[in-house]
């Protein structure tokens, strides 16, 4: 298990509501103390709509926390759905099939300018089985100059498989898990050679590694359209359906007074940052607790108090969703490995 990326996972869904909080309630803050319009900081009328510009303020910032949020959580959607296609349908969905013969050219000089580049840094013979040894560079996530030497045979070795077939598309699906699983290794790899302090890697070769990792992330890391437009119709589904719920806790039963048009505001542009942020460096948010978290800090921000069974509530469910969903998918996998 990759203990680095579990750890981040963990410590973004911990930060994320704190900044939400503090966010919010600095936003409101200075808001209070520069913009002194009192519509803003008056509590809805019953069904009475808002003053048109405040209307337009508020669609403005949903608009803005519902794209993200769609982006955000369409990273994860998107993701779980490439899982299961390369897990069951591996001849179909391990490569990307859009390299087409003209694009077989740039792949090759890249390749061969890395495995220039990384031969400056080998040491050693070439092993007989570059996989295995590149693999095991990527499980003790630790390089050496024959872990190198082992990276560039691998390189050499998926130029030949792309050379010889000339296009991802004709790729006979008996070779395409291994190429895709060399691809893989060989961007990892470059990876650990890019952080590698010992190496000292010069700049220019840097450069020809990223270039040459773009070209296999390019092939293996991808999203087919009908992928894409599958988790945008299902979040937007899902939205339409179950907004009512969360829209009556976040609103109404976290704060023991009504929102201001203000607070509103405040907490989803906070949550709109903070989720754009997160889509941007590739970090797992939960838009929910994001948002509700800034609400809390509006409300602490405005004097009006909260709710602390609701607020109890939240911190259980942001608390036991990780490890029950942990548990859950861990139980499974052993009864499925049991019984089949």
């Amino acid at each position: 298990m990759d203990w680095a990326q579990a750890t981040k996972i963990g410590q973004t869904l911990l930060i994320s509501p704190l900044i939400g909080f503090s966010a919010a309630f600095l936003l409101l803050t200075i808001l209070k103390a520069m913009i002194r319009i009192p519509a803003l900081y008056k509590e809805p009328e019953g069904h009475k709509p808002p003053p048109i510009w405040i209307r337009g303020l508020l669609i403005l910032t949903c608009t803005g926390v519902s794209f993200f949020h769609g982006g955000n959580d369409g990273q994860k959607g998107m993701g779980l759905i490439m899982l299961i296609l390369i897990g069951t349908v591996p001849t179909a969905n391990a490569l990307n099939r859009t390299m087409r013969e003209q694009d077989v050219n740039t792949f090759l000089a890249a390749s061969a300018q890395a495995q220039t580049a990384l031969s400056h840094y080998a040491g050693g013979v070439a092993p007989a089985d570059p996989h295995a040894a590149t693999l095991e560079v990527v499980r003790d996530r630790k390089v050496t100059p024959q872990g190198v030497a082992a990276i560039a045979a691998l390189t050499g070795t998926i130029a030949k498989e792309v050379d010889q077939y000339h296009s991802m598309d004709k790729v006979p699906p008996g070779s395409m898990v291994n190429i895709r699983n060399d691809m893989y290794l060989a961007s990892e790899g470059l990876r650990f050679v890019s952080k590698a302090k010992s190496l000292n890697v010069s700049a220019a070769d840097q450069s020809l590694f990223d270039a040459y990792k773009k070209q296999l992330d390019r092939s293996t890391k991808f999203i087919p359209t009908w992928v894409k437009v599958a988790v945008a119709i299902a979040l937007g589904l899902g939205t339409m359906i179950g907004w009512k719920r969360i829209v009556v806790t976040v609103g109404e039963r976290i704060g023991k007074t009504h929102m201001t048009y203000a607070q509103g505001a405040s907490a989803e542009i906070v949550a709109m940052a903070t989720i754009g942020a997160a889509e941007m460096y590739g970090l797992p948010v939960s838009t929910t607790h994001v948002l509700s978290s800034g609400v809390a800090g509006t409300m602490v921000a405005n004097h009006s108090g909260l709710q602390w069974a609701t607020v109890r509530n939240l911190l259980m469910a942001w608390v036991l969703t990780l490890p029950v969903s942990i548990a859950l998918s861990g139980g499974l996998y052993w009864l499925l490995r049991t019984v089949l």
